[in-house]
């Protein structure tokens, strides 16, 4: 069995993945904590980490059956092929979502387009190149996974 990423419309990830889930799929869809503030309040709310994007993982010729749920639009291609997602690299992104604490890069020192190694966490050894840097996000490549990461500067400084 392999993960595959299935793409999904959006603001329907958290609910497909539940009606996969009760279908008897293995499904990952990774969720942070946002808060977002009003005028009058904050309120938090439980957000998928990559938009549009969940992970089932099923056996290649079980394939069509996530077609089967509203909300399904395709699977990932990569390179002609549906994208698979390696086991430990599920488990490092379930690693780093526990991790409440981002300490593996410092923001300060780079500037938009160039690369680097992260020393230690959750993306050890993987190479990142960085996207963007703005007043309060930083936006990361990590090639290696596939995904861009966008974090908070105060959380990585």
């Amino acid at each position: 069995m392999s993960w595959y990423v299935v793409i999904t419309k959006p603001k329907s990830e958290i609910r497909v993945a539940k009606t996969l889930k009760e279908m008897g799929i293995e499904v990952f869809c990774p969720v942070i904590e946002e808060v977002r503030q009003w005028s009058d309040r904050k309120k938090k709310f439980t957000v998928p980490l990559f938009r549009t994007y969940i992970f089932v993982k099923l056996l290649e010729k079980d394939r069509s059956i996530v077609f089967d749920v509203p909300g399904v639009v395709k699977y990932l291609f990569w390179l002609g092929k549906p994208a698979k997602v390696r086991q430990n690299e599920i488990e490092m992104i379930k690693e780093w979502l526990g991790n409440e604490t981002i300490n593996n890069i410092r923001v300060s020192q780079y500037k938009p387009g160039e690369n680097f190694k992260i020393k230690k966490g959750a993306f050890k050894d993987k190479t990142a190149f960085v996207q963007e840097i703005n007043k309060t996000k930083l936006k990361l490549v990590l090639p290696d996974l596939g995904i861009f990461l966008t974090a908070d500067i105060n959380e990585v400084i």
